[in-house]
């Protein structure tokens, strides 16, 4: 899969389409009107894409099989949101235009700290067995680390965490958070899985969120938010995440609904947009709240236009933002 590790069928949890519907329409207002809106407007038709193989960095993942020619794809966009300056767009960076942050202890989310963890890193493919080297999750021995996806015109993964995950910081930061990256294609590889959950873990952050876009068959659409599932093995235990993990994923995909327009996946998580796992490092190891968002399939033609969107990424960005703002208010 394009999570941090290459996915094997775990048992999942069915969740309750009616208990999340209720859970967000009472965390969101607006988003069970937005879901509404999407159905009303046509968006589960569904078409393009391809499943990703197993054998270059732009298809790695998927529930495997061949790669196809679907047709022309769309280059990312590089045009601003309305929120970004045309020539100095959001990055995050310390002194950087479009970071503007409220004075020290100011702001509603002053004193929280958020972790951000963008989804692989562009170098893991030319680095196989460094990222191929098993690392302890808990329950059993994963890879590292992979390479991600890539849609058909070669935009990978790996650059839309990163662009997303900037963007994501910016907003946290001007409501005041302390808000701390995984890594920023700094290195030429990795993290590691483990070693990303314990980032988290010793910043003690209040909220951690692993940002993903899926690389899965022709079809299948939209976005799904990943939960820890109860894990008590080796040095996993995430019996005290389990539950506030679920409620920031909960109010992660409420806000995401709202903000993006996007629908839950029709492929995972029972229509709910959510899915609970047992075989990710990320989320076996780590002791504080903390999920993963696939914010689209870059294997569709429709899901890849949004992938591929400055200003959807950053409806994205604010929908996750929202979710977690929400949460650390509550």
């Amino acid at each position: 899969m394009s999570y941090d590790e290459s996915h094997s069928p775990a048992p999942r949890r069915r969740t309750s389409r009616t208990t999340l519907t209720i859970a967000i329409a009472a965390l969101v207002p607006g988003a069970f009107a937005g879901w509404l809106v999407w159905q009303a407007t046509g968006g589960s038709d569904d078409d393009g894409g391809q499943v990703r193989s197993a054998s270059s960095p732009s298809t790695t993942g998927g529930s495997g099989g061949r790669a196809g020619s679907p047709g022309p794809e769309p280059r990312p966009s590089t045009s601003p949101s309305p929120s970004e300056s045309p020539s100095e767009p959001a990055r995050g960076d310390d002194g950087v235009p479009g970071d503007a942050r409220p004075a020290p202890g100011e702001g509603p989310l002053a004193g929280r700290v958020v972790v951000i963890d963008p989804g692989h890193n562009p170098g893991n493919f030319k680095h196989t067995t460094e990222i191929n080297k098993l690392v302890d999750i808990g329950t059993n021995r994963k890879e590292c680390d992979t390479t991600g996806t890539a849609g058909n015109s070669g935009y990978t993964e790996a650059e839309f965490t990163a662009d997303v995950s900037q963007r994501l910081r910016t907003l946290l930061r001007k409501e005041g958070a302390t808000v701390k990256l995984t890594h920023e294609n700094d290195r030429p590889w990795g993290p590691c899985v483990d070693e990303r959950a314990e980032i988290g873990n010793k910043a003690k952050a209040d909220a951690v969120i692993s940002i993903h876009a899926d690389g899965s068959a022709v079809g299948n659409r939209g976005f799904h938010v990943i939960l820890p599932a109860l894990v008590k093995s080796g040095g996993a235990d995430t019996s005290e995440i389990v539950g506030p993990s679920r409620d920031l994923g909960e109010r992660v995909a409420g806000h995401f609904v709202r903000v993006t327009g996007s629908a839950p996946s029709n492929y995972l998580g029972d229509d709910t947009g959510l899915d609970v796992r047992d075989d990710l490092g990320g989320l076996n190891l780590s002791t504080v709240p903390k999920v993963f968002v696939e914010c689209g399939n870059m294997r569709d033609s429709k899901d890849i236009a949004l992938l591929t969107s400055a200003d959807w990424r950053q409806k994205a960005a604010q929908g996750m933002a929202d979710g977690i703002s929400s949460f650390l208010k509550r």
